[in-house]
């Protein structure tokens, strides 16, 4: 007698990537990817469709954010399974991930077997984090101890940073925020200061850069 299989859709804006995670969870007896998204739009869109227990979201979408689109997918379907993955540092962005509603974080350069192992630990209604990480974040995604500059930003100055590193720019973040103008130009000289850059300049290249660790899009 078959067992109907876990489906998993992935959100990532490499199709590269999506593909690649396809190919290793059908080979899995147990799991399928029964959907690919590479934006925000097209994960919400396909949701309901594709009836997901897990959605494997990267952090950083192409113009959009991939925390937000777990605070959504969050709100949109409490019991759903979040697994966040990313190339980005896991001391700052676990932290975030757990946060905004994700049950664990995983490191795209993370072997196989720990894929395997952050999906079943999830799917199980645990959390998943690395070994160096549990020893940093609380079981509500609360960091024991800072680790870095970014460790210490409000969440609406992350959300500012990683806005200006995907190309938005002030207007357009006051915007996306529901902000004024004058209130973003406030966080952005909050960001200068608390990351110790002279210029506006300076901002900009440090978000853009902070955001360009990842592979080229296919």
């Amino acid at each position: 007698m078959s067992t109907e299989r876990i489906r998993i859709m992935m959100v990532d804006d490499h199709p590269i990537v999506r593909e690649g995670m396809a190919l290793f969870l059908n080979a899995q007896p147990d799991l399928l990817m029964c959907a690919q998204a590479g934006s925000a739009e097209e994960a919400l869109a396909s949701l309901a469709a594709a009836r997901p227990a897990l959605v494997i979201v990267d952090i950083s979408l192409h113009r959009d954010s991939g925390l937000d689109l777990i605070k959504t997918l969050r709100r949109r379907e409490p019991g759903l399974g979040l697994l966040a993955m990313s190339l980005h540092e896991e001391s700052v962005f676990a932290e975030r991930a757990l946060q905004a509603g994700a049950n664990g974080y995983l490191m795209k350069q993370e072997a196989t077997s720990n894929i395997l192992l952050a999906i079943r630990r999830v799917l199980a209604g645990k959390t998943y984090l690395s070994a160096a990480m549990r020893g940093r974040i609380g079981p509500k995604g609360t960091a024991t101890a800072p680790a870095t500059p970014l460790a210490g930003l409000s969440e609406r100055e992350f959300e500012v940073l990683q806005l200006m590193g995907l190309g938005y720019g002030t207007r357009q973040i006051s915007e996306k925020l529901n902000r004024s103008v004058k209130t973003i130009e406030a966080h952005r000289a909050s960001l200068k200061d608390k990351l110790k850059l002279e210029s506006a300049t300076d901002l900009l290249r440090f978000a853009v850069q902070w955001l360009d660790q990842r592979p080229p899009a296919q």
